[in-house]
C-alpha cells in the first residue's frame, strides 16, 4: 500500500490549504495494516500509529474480534491516538502556545505523522495448513523476521514520527498460551527525537518537548454479529455502555483494583426487537443479519456478551525516574463519540484554536466524575439499565485514557505499557442462558445479571493473569510450538491428515489432539483423536459423504506445575494455527473418460465477501469426474499459464481462483487443459469467472 510522507513543514501547509480550498470531504489515505492473530483474540494494527475509523475496510466495527473463531466477533468502531505539548517551535521558528497532533479516531485532513517503520516479528515461522494441496487461511499474515528467543508468540514494531519532534515506537504483543491468548499488549516508548517528517534528518536537536500528555480514545460497539439483529445503531456504539477502575472516583470492589476502563452491550431503546436486548439474543435473522450468523442460529443464544478493554500495567514516573507512577493515567474520561474535538475533517495540526480545545481537553479532564455508566443507571445495578447510554448524543460515548504531563529533554524518554483484552461467556453459556430467556425459563434482569456479572468477572480474571505475567517479565509457562505444516487431503474412503513438527521446540510435545467440526469452520468442535508425541498422520474414516469437515490439530505438552497466571495441567499449542477455513469432503471415485469431466460451476461468479456470506462451498471452482493420475492446466484466452494441479486419486480437485504466485483471478474466459498421465489423453474445456 502506499505511504505518504512529506518533508518539509511548507509542503505540509501548502497540501493542508489546498485540502481545504479543494474538498471538505476526508482524506481516505492507505497505509499498511497488520493482523495480529496468534490467539483467540484478533486485531488488526496501522503503520500511521492508531487504528481510524473505516482506515481497513469501509465497515463501522472491524476489528478486536473474539472470540475470532467465530463470525463478526468484530468490537472496534476505532481508535485515535493524540499527543501534545505546550510552547513548542517548529524548525521555522514559529510558536505555538499548544501543539497536538491527532491520529484518529477519524480521518484527519492530512496527517501530521510519519509512519517510518511496520514490522511483524514471530518466534518461529508461521505453519503451513493446505486443504487439498491449497494454502487455507483466514487473515493474511507475512512474517518480516523470526527471533526465536522472543517471550511473545508474535511482535509488531511500530515506529511513528511526529510533528511535534517525538518519536512513538509501539511494540505490540501477542501469546498464544491458552491461558493468556485473549489479551494484547501495548509497549509504547516516547522519545524525544527531534524528528518531525519522514526522513532521517533531524529537524530539532535541541528542543525541550515542554508538558506533554499522550492520549487514547476507544469507540467500541459490542459486536457486529448482533448489530442487524439488534439495531443498526449498536454497530457505532450508540449503546455501549463504558466504565472504569482505579480513577479514585469511587472505591472499587475487592478483585476489580485495577487501572482500567471497559465497555459492554448495554440496554438501548433504539432497537429493532421487542425484547431486552442486553447480551444480544438472536431470535431470528433478517437478510442483514443473514451474512454475519449462520442461518440456524435462531435459538435465542447470546450473541453480544463481551467485556472488552484496556489495563495500564505500568507509566513511567518521568523521564529519569523510570519507576511505575500509579497516579497515571492521570486522564480517565468519556464523551461523544461525535464529538468535534474527534471529527477528522477538521484537524489541522496548524489550528491553533483548535489544538489548544484538544490540549485542554487532555491536560485539565482530570478522572471524570461520575463514571459513565454511573451516570447511566445510577444505583449501579447495570441489569437495571434502561436508560439509553448514548444519553441523546448522535454516536454513542468512547472512553478515553491520557497520560502526562512529561517533560522531554532532547533524547529523553518515556515508557508506557499497556492491555487491551476481552472476555465473557463462553459459546455453552451463549446458548444456555439465552435459551432460557427465549423459553421463559428466566428474566431479563436475570439474564442481565448473569452477563453483566459474569462478563466483568471474566475480563478482571483476564486482567489479572495479563499483570502476573507482566510482573514475571513475560516468563509464563510455555505450550509446545504447533505443527510447522498441517495437510489435510479428500480422499475416496477417508479424509487423510498429516503434519510435521518443529525439531528445535523447546518445549517438544507428548502428543496430538485433532479436532473436527462439521458443516462451517465456526461450529462447535468435537476431540476425534489424541495421538502419541512420534504420530505424523492420521486417517479420519468416519467422515461421510456429501458433507464438508473442517479441522485443526494441537501439539500437547507435558504436565506443568503452573506459572504466572497459568493453572497446572498440559498447555496445547493454539488452534489458530492450523485452523481449517475451507471445506474437505471425501471425493468421487476417479473416472477414466475424459469426456465425462465437469466444470463447476460454470460460469463461477466471485462472492467478495464470502468470509461472511456463510456459504463456504462457494469460494471454489470443481473438477469433477477426474482420472487418477492427471495434470490440470489453467490458461487464460492468451494462452498464459497461470496454474498447475498435479492431481492423484480421487475423481474430484479444486481451484481457489488464485494463480501460482497466489494473486486472485480476474474476470474472465479461461482454458483447463485436462491430461491423463497414465494415457496420454487430454481434454481442453473453457469456462469463465465473473467477478
Amino acid at each position: 500500500m502506499k505511504r505518504i510522507k512529506q518533508t518539509t513543514q511548507l509542503s505540509i501547509i501548502l497540501i493542508s490549504i489546498l485540502f481545504v480550498f479543494l474538498s471538505s470531504t476526508e482524506v481516505k489515505a492507505q497505509f499498511t495494516n497488520v493482523w495480529m492473530s496468534a490467539g483467540s483474540l484478533h486485531s488488526w494494527y496501522s503503520e500511521i500509529g492508531s487504528e481510524l475509523e473505516e482506515a481497513f475496510v469501509r465497515r463501522q466495527q472491524y476489528g478486536m474480534q473474539w472470540p475470532a473463531i467465530y463470525k463478526a466477533q468484530d468490537m472496534q468502531a476505532a481508535r485515535g491516538f493524540w499527543i501534545g505539548a505546550k510552547d513548542f517551535t517548529d524548525e521555522q521558528g514559529n510558536n505555538f502556545p499548544y501543539k497536538v497532533v491527532t491520529i484518529g479516531p477519524r480521518n484527519p485532513m492530512f496527517y501530521a505523522a510519519y509512519p517510518v517503520k511496520m514490522e511483524l516479528v514471530s518466534k518461529f515461522d508461521a505453519p503451513i495448513v493446505t486443504v487439498d494441496g491449497n494454502l487455507t487461511y483466514e487473515k493474511s499474515v507475512t512474517i518480516d523476521r523470526v527471533e526465536d528467543t522472543l517471550k511473545a508468540d508474535r511482535m509488531i514494531i511500530n515506529v511513528v514520527n511526529t510533528q511535534l519532534g517525538v518519536t512513538m515506537e509501539r511494540k505490540i504483543y501477542q501469546f498464544s498460551q491458552q491461558y493468556h491468548d485473549n489479551y494484547i499488549v501495548y509497549e509504547y516508548t516516547f522519545t524525544n527525537t527531534g524528528n518531525t517528517d519522514g526522513d532521517p534528518e533531524i529537524e530539532l536537536p535541541n528542543n525541550t518537548v515542554n508538558d506533554m500528555y499522550v492520549f487514547w480514545t476507544y469507540r467500541n460497539a459490542v459486536n457486529a454479529s448482533t448489530r442487524f439483529v439488534i439495531g443498526n445503531s449498536t454497530g457505532w456504539g450508540k449503546n455501549t455502555m463504558n466504565d472504569a477502575r482505579g480513577d479514585g472516583v469511587k472505591p472499587d470492589p475487592a478483585g476489580e483494583q485495577f487501572r482500567c476502563q471497559f465497555s459492554w452491550h448495554g440496554f438501548t431503546g433504539e432497537k429493532d426487537v421487542s425484547y431486552d436486548n442486553i447480551g444480544g439474543p438472536i431470535w431470528s435473522l433478517n437478510s442483514n443479519a443473514l451474512l454475519y450468523n449462520a442461518s440456524d442460529d435462531t435459538i435465542g443464544r447470546l450473541g453480544a456478551t463481551q467485556f472488552i478493554g484496556v489495563l495500564t500495567l505500568h507509566a513511567d514516573k518521568s523521564a529519569t525516574d523510570k519507576s511505575d507512577d500509579p497516579a497515571q493515567p492521570t486522564h480517565t474520561s468519556y464523551l461523544d463519540s461525535d464529538d468535534d474535538k474527534f471529527l477528522g475533517g477538521r484537524d489541522n495540526a496548524f489550528n491553533i484554536a483548535r489544538m489548544t480545545t484538544q490540549y485542554e481537553f487532555m491536560a485539565n479532564t482530570g478522572h471524570m466524575s461520575p463514571r459513565h455508566a454511573d451516570l447511566v443507571e445510577p444505583s449501579g445495578d447495570f441489569a437495571l439499565q434502561r436508560t439509553n447510554p448514548n444519553l441523546g448524543n448522535t454516536g454513542g460515548f468512547s472512553f478515553n485514557n491520557g497520560y502526562g504531563p512529561y517533560t522531554l529533554g532532547p533524547g529523553e524518554s518515556v515508557r508506557i505499557v499497556m492491555v487491551e483484552g476481552a472476555d465473557g461467556l463462553s459459546r455453552a453459556e451463549q446458548i444456555r442462558v439465552g435459551r432460557l430467556f427465549k423459553t421463559g425459563g428466566i428474566t431479563a434482569v436475570d439474564k442481565d445479571r448473569i452477563v453483566i456479572d459474569s462478563g466483568r468477572v471474566k475480563l478482571f480474571q483476564t486482567f489479572q493473569r495479563a499483570t502476573d505475567n507482566f510482573n514475571s517479565g513475560w516468563n509464563i509457562p510455555q505450550p509446545p510450538r504447533p505443527p510447522k505444516t498441517f495437510e489435510v487431503q479428500g480422499l475416496g474412503d477417508r479424509i487423510a491428515l498429516s503434519w510435521s513438527v518443529d525439531a528445535s521446540d523447546p518445549n517438544p510435545p507428548t502428543g496430538f489432539r485433532i479436532y473436527r467440526t462439521l458443516g462451517d469452520y465456526f461450529r462447535d468442535y468435537t476431540l476425534i483423536a489424541e495421538l502419541p508425541a512420534d504420530a505424523r498422520s492420521f486417517d479420519d474414516v468416519t467422515a461421510i459423504r456429501g458433507f464438508s469437515y473442517f479441522y485443526y490439530i494441537t501439539a500437547v505438552g507435558a504436565d506443568q506445575p503452573g506459572g504466572p497466571g497459568t493453572p497446572p495441567g498440559k498447555l496445547e499449542s493454539s488452534r489458530y494455527y492450523t485452523q481449517t477455513y475451507e471445506p474437505v469432503t471425501l471425493k468421487r471415485p476417479p473416472e477414466k473418460d475424459l469426456s465425462k469431466i465437469r466444470i463447476v460451476p460454470n460460469p463461477y461468479v466471485i462472492d467478495s465477501d464470502f468470509r461472511y456470506s456463510g456459504r463456504y462451498d462457494d469460494d471454489k471452482i470443481s473438477f469433477f469426474n477426474l482420472p487418477t493420475n492427471c495434470t490440470i492446466k489453467i490458461y487464460t484466452e492468451l494462452g498464459e499459464l497461470i496454474k498447475t494441479i498435479e492431481h492423484k486419486g480421487s475423481g474430484d480437485n479444486y481451484w481457489y481462483n488464485v494463480t501460482s504466485s497466489n494473486q486472485i483471478v480476474a474476470s474472465g474466459i479461461y482454458i483447463a487443459v485436462f491430461t491423463d498421465n497414465d494415457t496420454g489423453e487430454s481434454k481442453i474445456e473453457k469456462f469463465a469467472i465473473i467477478r
